[in-house]
């Protein structure tokens, strides 16, 4: 039943990796220097595209409330303005205590 080899329980079976099975055959493994590898290839294309098609995107979620805002800001500081003009008191009917 089952051939465990010369392995008794609690013997030592050796490292992750060497627990006594066949060395595995056809496995091939490739690597290439640090030096070699372009970490960095096309950053700053792919960057640059990449930001205007996130923007083109995103723009008609973003521009018309701050289009809004600004327009509400203007309309708010023009009608500050009138208000504290003398045109504008005397319309308004405030008096000077």
């Amino acid at each position: 039943m089952g051939g465990g080899g010369g392995r008794l329980p609690g013997q030592y079976l050796g490292g992750w990796g060497d627990l006594g099975s066949q060395t595995q055959k056809g496995v091939t493994s490739y690597a290439l220097s640090a030096n070699r590898q372009r970490p960095l290839a096309g950053n700053l294309h792919a960057a640059v595209f990449n930001t205007y098609r996130r923007t083109r995107g995103q723009i008609l979620f973003v521009a018309p409330p701050l289009i809004v805002a600004y327009l509400v800001l203007d309309w708010a500081t023009e009608q500050n303005h009138y208000l504290n003009s003398k045109a504008g008191r005397a319309l308004e009917g405030a008096e000077e205590a």
